[in-house]
């Protein structure tokens, strides 16, 4: 008797924006009554189908926060898994935007400085990571 066949691991892509002004990012409270409340998070979400990263991340922006962005270079691409779903997580830089972040989306908005990121509670996907991304601000 054969073994079952092995399931394959299910992968979601996300996009996540470093939006920068002076020498603070912008930081996301996750709201009540959502996956991972109550951490803060680098404002972006799950690239569609038929989206590039740019594109999903414009999206997100817009519904999150209000904003029309300019999506610039990725910075960093990294995995990291809850289970049998993997995630693989696109960092891109953003510079420039039209409109001021308002919380369409997230209970609270912060402008953090960069060397206080490691003072504020992030995803586990983040905080595993947090000293490359710190590297890519530089």
């Amino acid at each position: 008797m054969s073994s079952p066949p092995k399931k394959r691991p299910h992968w979601i892509p996300v996009v996540a924006a470093l939006i920068r002004r002076n020498n603070s990012l912008l930081l996301g409270l996750r709201p009540e009554g959502h996956n991972l409340a109550g951490l803060w998070e680098f404002p972006g979400g799950k690239i569609e189908i038929g989206e590039s990263p740019e594109a999903a991340l414009q999206r997100e922006l817009r519904e999150e926060l209000g904003i029309e962005a300019e999506v610039g270079g990725l910075k960093l691409a990294t995995t990291h898994s809850f289970g049998n779903t993997g995630i693989v997580l696109l960092f891109f830089e953003v510079n420039f935007w039209k409109g001021e972040p308002k919380t369409c989306h997230h209970s609270e908005l912060k402008w953090v400085l960069i060397e206080e990121l490691k003072n504020y509670q992030l995803p586990e996907a983040n905080q595993k990571i947090l000293s490359h991304i710190l590297s890519v601000l530089k």
